[in-house]
């Protein structure tokens, strides 16, 4: 079974390979360093989810991208490789449905840990993240031009919001939170895959 990380480290080299980028291009583009994107190609790093949507903003691409190979959106990894291990803050992430060119998303199934959050600095823009609980309480707080408010959504509770500002998802319950999020790139946003 292939590691994960290890297919994370190939595509990243695809990509840059692709566009000719060094890393220090590369760290340009995303805004992560150089010395992190080294780490993550040589398999030394696991990213957090955030550090990985730095990464598929900078190179325009979809999240799920850089978990499963690039094709027509039919395409997933083998069963027991959808899922990508819990990062350093806590998020686990599975990927439901790749990316999808012609309908312009993607759907992932969520868990936060415990205790856990993770703040995503902002995604490109025409991105719009589709939130629906499943198990569990959400915090998300997103900084606009309407500040930097915390809503609550419980099972059942979904929100959609323009992700091309700073956001933070936490983990608010006494259990594990799980949620679907569909990720829609609007206006051709993560299209070059």
């Amino acid at each position: 079974m292939q590691d994960i990380a290890e297919h994370i480290a190939r595509r990243l080299r695809s990509l840059r390979r692709a566009r000719g980028w060094s890393l220090d291009r590369t760290a340009a583009a995303t805004g992560v360093s150089k010395a992190m994107l080294g780490q993550i190609e040589r398999g030394e790093s696991s990213p957090t989810v955030a550090t990985l949507w730095k990464i598929a903003s900078g190179f325009s691409v979809s999240f799920s991208s850089l978990f499963a190979p690039p094709g027509d959106g039919t395409a997933t990894l083998p069963a027991g490789e959808t899922r990508w291990g819990r990062d350093a803050v806590g998020m686990q992430a599975r990927v439901l449905f790749p990316f999808d060119p012609l309908l312009g998303f993607e759907m992932f199934e969520i868990e936060l840990a415990v205790g856990a959050q993770s703040a995503s600095a902002p995604h490109a823009p025409g991105v719009v993240e589709h939130i629906v609980v499943l198990e569990g309480v959400l915090g998300l707080s997103l900084e606009n031009e309407r500040g930097g408010e915390e809503r609550r959504l419980h099972p059942g509770e979904g929100l959609r919001f323009q992700a091309d500002c700073h956001h933070r998802m936490r983990n608010l319950g006494e259990g594990r939170l799980r949620f679907h999020d569909v990720i829609h790139y609007l206006g051709g946003a993560g299209a070059q895959l």
